[in-house]
C-alpha cells in the first residue's frame, strides 16, 4: 500500500508543470500569492511614475511639462492604479500567502477561483493603461468619475468602466475565497476567538468587499446607461440628479478605504507583538474594535459630500458618526502602545515599519477628525489639506505596513535571510522623504490651495517645490524595495529556524501541536499530522 502511494506520488512530481505554466495554471496558494505580489509591485511603480509627473508639473507655478488635460488624467489614472493595482492586490497577495499557513489549511478553499481572480487583472489593467493611447486621451475626470465630467472621456470612458467591472469581479472572487477558506478551513480546535489578528482583520475586510463592491459595479453601470443608451440616472436634463451618484459612489468608496487599511492593522498587531517579545494586549478587543470600524464604515460616506447641500440633520449625523470611528480606532492604537510598553523591544525593519505606521497613521487619523467637522470642512473641502490626510492614511498606513509585512514574513517565504542594512536604509528614506512628501500639503490646503489643478498662484510655491523634492526622493528610495527581494531570492544567508527570536518564535514556528493561545497562531496541518503520526 505505501509502495503504490509513494509511486502515485513520485508520479504526480513528474507531471508537476514547470517553467511559465506553473504560474498560468497555478492553484496554489503561495504561488497565486507571490504572483499578487509582483503585480502589485510592478503597478506601484507604474502609479508612482504617474505621482512622479503630477510632482514635476507642481515644482514650480506655470506649466512646464504637461497639458492641463494631461495632467488631469494622471491625478485619476494614478489613483485608479494604486487603489485597484497596487494597495488592493498586495494585500490579496498577503492572504493568500499567509491565511492558510496561519489557519493550518492546506491551501485556500477555492484554487481554481483563485487563479481566475487574479488571472482577470493583468487584463482590467492592460485595458485602463490602454486608454492612454486612445482618441481623446485616458479618463480625465477624477478616480471618483463624477458626471457630468467623467462623461467626456471619449473612448477611454467605457475601457475605464470595463476594467473597473473587471477588477471589482477579481475582488469579489477573492473575498469570497477568503471567507469560504477561514469559516470551514481552520486547524481542529481553532476556534474564531483563537484566529491570528491578520486573519481576523482579512475576514472582516471580505465581507466589506461582498457587500460594496457590487454597490460600485452598479454606479458605474449607471454612467455608462446614461452615456449610451440615453437614461438619466445622473443627468439634471432628463430629472436625474448629479448628487445621487456621490451618495451610491461614496457607499462604495468610504468602506473601500477600510478595506484597504484594516488587513494593515492585522499586520502591525502581527510584527509589534513579535519585536517587544509580549502577546498582544487586548487580543478581544482588538477583534471587536476591528468589527466595530467595519460596521461604521457603512453608516459615514457622506462626510465626503458636506458641501453639496445636504440638510443640517444630514450633516449632523455624518459628522457624528464619523468622529464615532475614532473610539474603536483609539482602541487599537492604545493597545498596540500597551503591547509595546515594558517589553522587551528590538528594532529590525518590520517593527521600524509597524512603528512608522502607528505614529504617520495617527496623524493622517487627526486631520480625518478635523474633516468630520462640517464647518471645517467647508474650509478644507477640495483642497491640498484633504491630499494630505488621505495620503498619511494610505502611504505610510497601507503602504509602509505592506512593506513591513513583506520584510516580516520574507525569511519564511524564501527560506533566505534578506540584508536588514539596506533594508533598514529603506526605512529610513521612506519615513523622512514621506514626510517631506505630505506634510507641506497640510499647509498648502490650510492656505487656500485646490487639489487637481495643474498651474497655481506664486504664494504657493515654495511648499510645492518642498512637497515636489520629497516625491523625488521617496519614489527613487522604493526602488531599494526589489532590489532588496531579488538579493535575498538569489543570495541571502539561510533564514534561522527562529528568524526573530521572540518570546514564543513566529508563528509558524510553535514546537508541537500543544494547546495554543489567542495570541499565538495555530500550528500548521503539518505539524498537526505529525503530532497525529506520534
Amino acid at each position: 500500500m505505501a509502495t503504490h502511494a509513494h509511486a502515485a506520488a513520485h508520479d504526480d512530481h513528474d507531471h508537476k508543470p514547470h517553467g511559465w505554466r506553473r504560474w498560468v495554471f497555478s492553484t496554489n496558494h503561495k504561488d497565486i500569492g507571490t504572483m499578487y505580489l509582483v503585480f502589485a509591485c510592478t503597478m506601484f511603480f507604474v502609479g508612482g511614475t504617474m505621482a512622479l509627473i503630477i510632482r514635476a508639473e507642481l515644482f514650480q507655478p506655470g506649466l512646464q511639462f504637461v497639458d492641463p488635460q494631461f495632467f488631469n488624467s494622471m491625478t485619476a489614472m494614478h489613483a485608479l492604479v494604486m487603489i485597484f493595482g497596487a494597495i488592493m492586490p498586495a494585500w490579496v497577495g498577503l492572504a493568500n500567502w499567509m491565511i492558510p499557513i496561519q489557519i493550518g489549511a492546506p491551501d485556500m478553499a477555492l484554487p481554481r477561483l483563485n487563479n481566475l481572480s487574479f488571472w482577470i487583472l493583468p487584463f482590467a489593467f492592460l485595458i485602463l493603461l490602454g486608454t492612454l493611447f486612445v482618441p481623446g486621451g485616458a479618463p480625465a475626470g477624477g478616480w471618483t468619475m463624477y458626471p457630468p465630467l467623467a462623461l467626456q472621456g471619449g473612448d477611454s470612458f467605457p475601457m475605464m468602466i470595463f476594467a473597473i467591472h473587471l477588477r471589482g469581479i477579481s475582488s469579489v472572487l477573492g473575498a469570497i475565497n477568503v471567507v469560504v477558506t477561514i469559516m470551514n478551513m481552520r486547524a481542529p480546535g481553532m476556534n474564531l476567538l483563537k484566529m491570528p489578528m491578520f486573519v481576523w482583520t482579512w475576514l472582516i475586510t471580505a465581507y466589506l468587499l461582498v457587500a460594496v463592491m457590487p454597490v460600485l459595479a452598479g454606479a458605474v453601470t449607471m454612467l455608462l446607461t446614461d452615456h449610451f443608451f440615453g437614461t438619466s440616472f445622473f443627468a439634471a436634463s432628463g430629472g436625474g440628479d448629479p448628487v445621487m451618484f456621490q451618495h451610491i459612489f461614496w457607499f462604495f468608496g468610504h468602506p473601500e478605504v477600510y478595506i484597504m487599511i484594516l488587513p494593515a492593522f492585522g499586520i502591525v498587531s502581527e510584527i509589534i507583538p513579535t519585536f517587544s517579545r509580549k502577546p498582544l494586549f487586548g487580543y478581544e478587543s482588538m477583534v471587536y474594535a476591528t468589527a466595530a470600524i467595519g460596521f461604521l464604515s457603512f453608516i459615514v460616506w457622506a462626510h465626503h459630500m458636506f458641501t453639496v447641500g445636504m440638510p443640517l440633520a444630514g450633516q449632523l449625523f455624518f459628522m457624528l458618526a464619523t468622529m464615532l470611528i475614532s473610539v474603536p480606532t483609539g482602541v487599537k492604537v492604545f493597545n498596540w502602545c500597551a503591547t509595546m510598553t515594558r517589553g522587551s523591544l528590538s528594532f529590525e525593519p518590520p517593527m521600524l515599519f509597524a512603528l512608522a505606521f502607528l505614529f504617520l497613521f495617527t496623524i493622517g487619523g487627526f486631520s480625518g477628525l478635523m474633516l468630520a467637522i462640517v464647518p471645517a470642512d467647508f474650509q478644507y473641502q477640495d483642497s491640498y489639506f484633504v491630499v494630505a490626510h488621505f495620503h498619511y492614511v494610505l502611504v505610510p498606513g497601507s503602504l509602509f505596513a505592506i512593506i513591513g509585512a513583506v520584510y516580516y514574513w520574507l525569511p519564511k517565504w524564501v527560506g533566505r535571510m534578506y540584508d536588514q542594512k539596506l533594508a533598514t536604509w529603506h526605512f529610513w528614506l521612506s519615513a523622512i522623504f514621506v514626510n517631506v512628501l505630505f506634510f507641506p500639503q497640510h499647509f498648502l490646503g490650510l492656505a487656500g490651495m485646490p487639489r487637481r489643478i495643474p498651474d497655481y498662484a506664486t504664494q504657493f510655491a515654495d511648499w510645492n517645490m518642498v512637497s515636489s523634492i520629497g516625491a523625488f526622493g521617496f519614489g527613487f528610495s522604493q526602488l531599494l524595495l526589489p532590489y532588496i527581494i531579488i538579493k535575498c531570492v538569489k543570495s541571502g544567508a539561510k533564514a534561522a529556524d527562529r528568524t526573530w527570536d521572540g518570546a514564543h518564535g513566529l508563528e509558524w514556528e510553535l514546537p508541537s501541536p500543544a494547546p495554543f493561545h489567542s495570541w499565538e497562531s495555530p500550528p500548521s496541518a503539518a505539524v498537526i499530522a505529525r503530532g497525529a503520526e506520534h
